[in-house]
C-alpha cells in the first residue's frame, strides 16, 4: 500500500484520513459501500479511535456519509448533483481569478511553478502506470495547481468552500475516469487556464476553466 510508507511523518489520524482517500480512490472502496472502523484498524494494526477520527474528518471533507446504527459509507453522485458541483465551482474559481488579474498578483516565478506542475501531470497521464492509480496522481497534481492559485487570492472563505468541493468532485472522476486520452487533454487544459491568466482576461480565463471542468466530465 503506496501511503504505508510515509506513515511515519504526520499524526496517526491523519495518516488514516489518506489511507482511506488512497483506498476510495483507487477503487479498493466503491460508491455506497460501507467502511468498518474495526476493519481499517486491524488493516493497520492501529486502535480504533484515530480511525474514527478520520472518518469523521472525510465526512467533514464530503467523502463518506455516517448514517445512525447503520454506519459509515462512501458517497454517491448523481449527473444533476455533478453538474451542481461543477457550477458551483466554476463561479468560485471565477471570483479567485478576477482577484488574481485585477491585483496582478501572479508573477512569473508563480507561472513557472505552475507550469511545471502542468508537465508532471501530462508525464503521468501518458506513463505505463494503472489506470486508477494515473488518474490519482494526476489528480493530485491538479489539486495542487488549483490550490496554488486559491491561496494566492487569499480568500479564506472561498479557499475552504472549493478545498470541499474538489475533494467531492475528485472522488467522481477518479472512481469514473479511465480515458488516457481524456487524463492527457484534462491535464494540458491547464495551458490554457494559464495563458488567459498571463493575458489578464477574466473572460477568456473563465472560458478555460469551464472547458478544463466540461473535458473533466466528460470522463463521467
Amino acid at each position: 500500500m503506496k501511503l504505508r510508507e510515509s506513515f511515519s511523518h504526520k499524526s496517526l489520524s491523519s495518516r488514516v484520513v489518506e489511507y482511506l482517500k488512497e483506498e476510495i480512490f483507487m477503487e479498493n472502496y466503491r460508491g455506497g459501500d460501507r467502511i468498518l472502523e474495526s476493519r481499517v484498524a486491524e488493516e493497520l494494526e492501529i486502535s480504533r479511535a484515530p480511525v474514527r477520527e478520520a472518518l469523521k474528518e472525510l465526512e467533514n471533507q464530503g467523502l463518506v456519509n455516517t448514517i445512525p446504527r447503520k454506519g459509515t459509507f462512501v458517497v454517491e453522485f448523481n449527473q444533476e448533483e455533478m453538474q451542481e458541483l461543477f457550477d458551483i465551482r466554476v463561479t468560485l474559481e471565477s471570483r479567485v481569478f478576477k482577484i488574481l488579474i485585477k491585483e496582478k498578483i501572479l508573477t512569473e516565478e508563480d507561472f513557472k511553478y505552475l507550469n511545471n506542475l502542468v508537465e508532471e501531470m501530462v508525464k503521468i497521464a501518458q506513463s505505463d502506470e494503472d489506470d486508477n492509480y494515473k488518474i490519482l496522481l494526476v489528480n493530485r497534481k491538479d489539486m495542487k495547481f488549483h490550490r496554488y492559485l486559491w491561496c494566492k487570492s487569499n480568500s479564506k472563505w472561498t479557499i475552504k468552500i472549493l478545498t470541499t468541493l474538489y475533494n467531492q468532485l475528485q472522488l467522481a472522476m477518479i472512481m469514473d475516469a479511465k480515458k488516457e486520452n481524456n487524463l492527457t487533454e484534462a491535464s494540458l487544459k491547464h495551458k490554457d487556464i494559464l495563458q488567459r491568466l498571463k493575458e489578464y482576461d477574466l473572460t477568456k480565463t473563465k472560458a478555460a476553466i469551464i472547458d478544463h471542468i466540461r473535458t473533466l466530465s466528460q470522463q463521467l
